[in-house]
């Protein structure tokens, strides 16, 4: 019996490990990092107008946590030795995928694969069509449209003294997922994997996400 409960037991973690989502960045880094610094205040730029969102914010105050994380401390109206700038952006990139549907009337031999263009913005019914101009032996294809959602942060650090860029990195990252708040956490995180990291070495850096987090 007690075997059996321990078996039970990893399965159950297995299937909430299973329920996890892996969240997949390519992170590029440049830095001329000190081997020694002491100092680790900082303050943050302040944005564009255009660019000072409550949105902006939060993913700033994800940036600040990982920062404490590592050591880092906010001026808060001091004078800071670092200075840290962050930007973001995401972009909606519509995928036309075509697919051919059933009809009684098709021959297997004309099943065509899916297929998947960029560009389209509507869906409709395709017409029909085939080599021979037979109606009878060729498919009638549904277009739709799937998003891609291509997502960017970008993270800098220099000195705060004379400009000096210390470290500056980049995070890509595309998924099906709408929400750029539930994806952020992971990209903020995945910046500062392994600080301040190889210099100049695009990297994949894969991090698991669980439910609701």
């Amino acid at each position: 019996m007690k075997r059996l409960m321990i078996a039970a037991g990893a399965a159950f973690a297995m299937l909430l490990t299973g329920c996890a989502t892996t969240i997949r960045s390519d992170v590029t880094t440049f830095h001329q990092w000190p081997a020694q610094i002491e100092d680790k205040s900082y303050v943050f730029e302040t944005p564009p107008q255009q660019d000072d969102t409550l949105e902006w914010r939060a993913y700033q105050d994800m940036v600040r946590g990982q920062l404490a994380r590592l050591g880092f401390r906010d001026a808060a109206g001091g004078k800071p030795a670092l200075s840290v700038s962050m930007r973001f952006t995401t972009t909606d990139i519509p995928v036309r995928v075509i697919e051919p549907t059933m009809s009684p009337f098709m021959s297997p031999v004309f099943y065509s694969p899916r297929l998947a263009y960029r560009g389209m913005h509507r869906r409709y019914w395709g017409g029909w069509y085939s080599p021979f101009h037979d109606p009878f032996w060729s498919p009638a294809y549904q277009v739709s449209i799937e998003h891609r959602y291509r997502r960017e942060l970008q993270v800098g650090i220099k000195s705060a003294g004379d400009g000096k860029r210390l470290f500056d990195v980049t995070v890509h990252n595309t998924s099906r997922r709408m929400s750029t708040p539930a994806v952020m956490p992971a990209l903020v995180q995945s910046a500062f994997e392994g600080f301040p990291g190889p210099s100049g070495v695009a990297r994949r850096v894969e991090l698991q996400q669980q439910p609701n987090s």
